[in-house]
């Protein structure tokens, strides 16, 4: 975590502080018994992603510290649930209630859910894009009709009946869904795998990011050392993949490109020397901080093969980066790219975010345009999401001060910029707490899409994941059954650690693949 604030911001920093614990709304979400928390207590969110709210299940729970203002109340009455909302002082109800299946939970969710969600819609008088949906994954579900042979009208009618979302989301997802199919069908799920490689250092940590990273300049000293205990995990997973087929290699962080142009040559020669490529169709390095980047590193990354990269200006509005904590320039930014072409690298991605403090769409516009004259072969568009960890959290009392917009027209205004360089979508997820309750969307050009990110997104193929914090993803062969094992975050406990993490990984694989 960087010592330093960006001198613009330390004033206002330094007042929000102050004022983490003065929340002036709270939302009282009660029931009489427990059952679907998870699920209710998101779908409250998303429509009061801004509010605090608290769950209590037959009076028990945290008691408030803020000012109530608004109630909802959830009775489960034999086969039956009653949903009241209104304001604290019990003003402006509105009440439903529905029956509910004994034996399935699967449709038993559902209906609470969809009258959960019409509750809410009337009492705030929002409508949500994607409905009930609150999942990370919502393209999952049209690709399971898919391939299940349903039509595009069936996938149509059973999103709108079951989550309530809008038309333009079910396109959306139907779209990429086709797409995703068609790109992974290369790949082989049953006896293929990928493998991630965490680099969690950066040159600082940005004020939105509630990844696993530490200060490049604090950690120098131990990135040796870190290596080592990675090359390691490297050994052990080679050995231990043996038998299968590798796919795709990701090394993200984090920025990997944090290390030296000599450290990022022995990683992809450690790789390369330890895994069969035969059947790899991608290794992808983030190179996202245009301020860690050099033409030497470029170099070794076109020498080692590495087939896609990603330079993530997140805006191009310098003033944006400077509120957020992002110590490089917009200049940087195209002298990034530019050393990245001119060494040879063709499959160059980009990431935005929209939502960030004080941009608005004509901010925005002005980022997409100049992203249209770099022309890079793919751009991802995320949805600012203000995570409980994230520095930018402090933020929540001070909307006022900082306006976080994102809305329908923005997002489409991204997706026409997009289409200026020839890039349509391939992926999809969401996460809570997104700005406008929207999602995030990778656009690629044809033939420059991430399959890593779709792997990941559709849970299909396990994925072996090496380095600090990093959380492997094991999908068991009938395609239903996933487990995860974690490593864990902190970089000095990794290093200490390391045996105990792959003892981890090896004991789960041979209690379960023997």
């Amino acid at each position: 975590m960087s010592q330093r604030q960006p001198s613009a911001m330390k004033g206002s920093l330094t007042r929000l502080s102050d004022r983490l614990n003065e929340s002036k709304v709270m939302i009282k979400i009660q029931q009489n018994k427990r059952d679907f928390e998870y699920d209710i207590y998101s779908l409250v969110k998303a429509f009061y992603p801004r509010e605090e709210a608290a769950t209590f299940v037959d009076g028990v729970g945290k008691t408030p510290e803020t000012e109530v203002e608004s109630i909802v109340d959830i009775s489960y009455q034999d086969d039956k649930v009653f949903i009241t909302i209104c304001h604290s002082d019990g003003s402006n109800a509105v009440e439903g209630s529905a029956s509910l299946p004994a034996e399935d939970r699967g449709n038993t969710k559902n209906i609470l859910k969809n009258l959960l969600y019409k509750l809410l819609s009337d009492y705030t008088k929002q409508v949500l894009p994607w409905g009930t949906l609150t999942g990370i994954r919502p393209t999952k579900i049209p690709v399971a009709l898919l391939e299940k042979g349903q039509s595009d009208d069936e996938i149509r009618a059973y999103m709108k009946e079951t989550y309530l979302a809008t038309e333009e989301k079910i396109e959306l997802s139907l779209a990429i869904a086709k797409r995703e199919l068609k790109l992974l069908e290369k790949i082989d799920y049953k006896d293929g795998y990928s493998v991630y490689i965490g680099i969690p250092f950066c040159p600082t940590t940005c004020l939105y990011c509630s990844f696993t990273s530490y200060p490049i300049a604090a950690w120098e000293k131990r990135v040796e050392e870190y290596l080592e205990a990675l090359f390691k995990e490297i050994d052990f997973t080679a050995k231990a993949f043996s038998g299968k087929i590798l796919n795709t290699i990701y090394i993200g962080g984090g920025t990997p490109t944090t290390l030296s142009a000599e450290q990022l040559a022995r990683l992809l020669k450690k790789l390369a020397d330890s895994f069969d490529y035969s059947h790899l169709c991608e290794l992808t390095v983030e190179a996202g901080r245009p301020d860690s980047v050099t033409a030497d590193k470029f170099k070794v990354l076109k020498e080692h093969h590495v087939s896609r990269i990603s330079i993530n200006p997140q805006t191009m509005n310098q003033k944006t980066l400077d509120i957020i904590g992002r110590k490089h320039t917009i200049l940087q930014v195209h002298e990034a790219y530019k050393l990245a072409r001119e060494a040879g690298l063709d499959n160059i991605n980009m990431d935005l975010i929209v939502g960030l403090p004080d941009e608005d769409k004509e901010a925005i516009r002005y980022t997409m345009e100049e992203i249209v004259k770099l022309n890079p072969d793919s751009v991802t568009v995320h949805s600012l999401a203000i995570k409980r960890a994230a520095r930018l959290n402090m933020f929540k009392e001070q909307y006022e001060n900082y306006a976080i917009t994102n809305n329908r027209e923005i997002i489409e205004l991204t997706r026409e910029y997009a289409k200026k360089i020839g890039a349509e979508p391939y992926y999809l997820y969401r996460q809570q707490n997104m700005a406008g309750n929207l999602e995030n969307v990778g656009y690629a050009k044809q033939g420059k899409e991430g399959i890593y990110n779709i792997l990941i997104m559709e849970e299909k193929q396990t994925i072996v994941a090496l380095g600090a914090g990093a959380s492997t993803k094991i999908v068991f062969p009938d395609g239903y059954r996933i487990e995860r094992i974690e490593n864990v975050k902190d970089v000095a406990h990794y290093i200490t650690r390391i045996d105990e993490m792959i003892e981890r990984k090896r004991s789960f694989l041979e209690a379960n693949f023997r």
